[in-house]
């Protein structure tokens, strides 16, 4: 009906435009008519010019109508598509923005995150591409979509976060995992859709999702919970936007483990960032940004040594307990005598923290110097795990050299010191299993327990002929806290 009516008022034009244009060329001739012998100059004459191209352009019209309707009925579906479709792209905006989710201005900036040098040139690039996009997005660069922190608790990850957002000064939107496990089925993804509706709308910005893993498991396949689509919806919005897009997701968690492998694949989580508990240098800068500006009478290199083991937060804990037993015993000075009295409050009251004598320490140095003498990689002192050899099809040499990795710490401990330890079970657990697959999926041998002796027996004759070369990184490992692949 409306386009019936467009129609007719296009015909009503048209005539009137070449009725105009007759009318208005007969009255110019009669003028010339009845008063010719008076005209004088070239006026009149450009006057009938222009009507009779009035005429023409109005008759070209005409015959081109049908053409002209069809082009402006076009144009007019088409403006009225794309606004409808911005209509609905902003009732679907306006829906989720409405929301409690706020984003918070960082005011945390590398320089408040010490002892991590490594870990610091690796987030710069995206401080820069946050802070000066073009630079890369003229050469087609983009940065990865998701960046995931890994760690054991209390290493700073979310303090890290906060120290990107603040150098490229944007927009910092923290959420917990735990905040998005609802009672109600659906609020959990509604709330995943407010979470990056908001950041999009402030870009450049980051989102800071902790603890992902209490969102984030591997999905099961036998149920369809509310987590499950909580985490449906997380990856659903991590594919709904480029890397141009200004938005940077974070994540951390302590358990990569679980985490379903959809979250982890390129175009996701795609750089994952290993942070590990401080060595002795970090923990000396870590102390001395803790102590700045404190009258103290501390050895800050001996306490760095004496507090192996410690996370950045157990440091920061430690000297605040410390300040609180100054206080307590109305002094001005921080002395030993108070981080001594911390560090014992720490030790029985939380078992986390990794609290070593020097026994201890040569021990797990040993175990560690083991490691990297194998694998010919670097190994710090309080790592958990180590590089294994990662091909498509393994060989069978290939699978046996990632068991001496997992089983290189025991047998050398017990090799140096004469006598078993039990220091991480997960290396023995690890072994297990890659053997029992050895066996049982890849039919590569035939007893688990032949194999693992075997490569046991191996292990041994070769740490025993390097004792020497074990105790040299051994002391390099007592000494730095990590051995590099320069040590070796």
């Amino acid at each position: 009906m409306s386009q019936n009516s467009d129609n007719k008022v296009l015909d009503k034009n048209f005539k009137l435009m070449a009725m105009s244009a007759v009318v208005l060329l007969i009255l110019f001739v009669y003028t010339l008519y009845k008063g010719g012998s008076h005209i004088e100059g070239g006026s009149y004459y450009l006057g009938i010019g222009f009507l009779f191209i009035l005429l023409f352009v109005a008759l070209i019209v005409k015959m081109k109508q049908d053409k002209l309707k069809e082009y402006f009925n076009k144009n007019k579906k088409n403006s009225a598509f794309g606004t409808q479709l911005e209509q609905s792209k902003a009732n679907a905006s306006n829906e989720d923005l409405n929301t409690n989710i706020h984003a918070v201005n960082s005011n945390v900036t590398f320089k408040d995150v010490a002892g991590i040098k490594e870990i610091k040139e690796e987030l710069e690039e995206v401080v820069d591409f946050l802070n000066e996009p073009q630079k890369y997005l003229k050469h087609g660069v983009k940065l990865p979509k998701g960046v995931i922190l890994v760690g054991p608790p209390g290493v700073g990850k979310t303090l890290i976060a906060r120290a990107v957002a603040g150098e490229a000064d944007v927009p910092f939107f923290y959420q917990s995992g735990a905040s998005f496990v609802q009672i109600y089925v659906g609020m959990g993804a509604k709330k995943v859709r407010e979470l990056f509706a908001k950041a999009k709308q402030n870009a450049p910005a980051i989102v800071f999702i902790d603890e992902i893993d209490a969102v984030g498991k591997k999905r099961s396949g036998t149920s369809n919970d509310e987590r499950e689509s909580t985490l449906n919806e997380l990856l659903t919005q991590m594919d709904g936007f480029e890397g141009d897009s200004g938005v940077i997701v974070m994540a951390a968690t302590n358990k990569v483990e679980v985490l379903d492998e959809a979250l982890l694949r390129a175009g996701r989580f795609d750089r994952r960032v290993h942070v590990g508990l401080p060595n002795i240098e970090d923990r000396k800068k870590i102390l001395e940004l803790y102590l700045d500006g404190k009258n103290h009478e501390i050895n800050i290199e001996q306490l760095s040594i004496d507090t192996t083991g410690f996370s950045s937060a157990a440091l920061s804990t430690l000297i605040n307990e410390a300040l609180l037993n100054m206080i307590k015993r109305k002094s001005k000075i921080l002395d030993s005598d108070d981080i001594e009295i911390a560090k014992n409050k720490l030790q029985f009251g939380k078992k986390q923290i990794k609290i070593l004598d020097e026994k201890q320490k040569e021990i797990l140095s040993i175990y560690q110097a083991s490691k990297a003498f194998i694998s010919k990689t670097k190994v710090s002192l309080f790592d958990e795990s180590i590089e294994k050899i990662s091909a498509t099809y393994p060989s069978y040499h290939e699978l046996c050299e990632n068991i001496k990795r997992d089983l290189a710490g025991f047998i050398g401990v017990e090799v140096i010191k004469k006598e078993k330890y039990a220091i991480n079970h997960k290396d023995l657990e690890d072994a297990d299993t890659l053997a029992d697959e050895i066996v049982n999926k890849y039919k590569m041998s035939n007893s688990k327990e032949e194999l693992l002796n075997n490569i046991k027996n191996d292990l041994r004759a070769e740490l025993s002929h390097n004792a020497d070369e074990i105790n040299r990184l051994k002391e390099i490992m007592l000494k730095n806290e990590v051995i590099t692949t320069n040590d070796i």
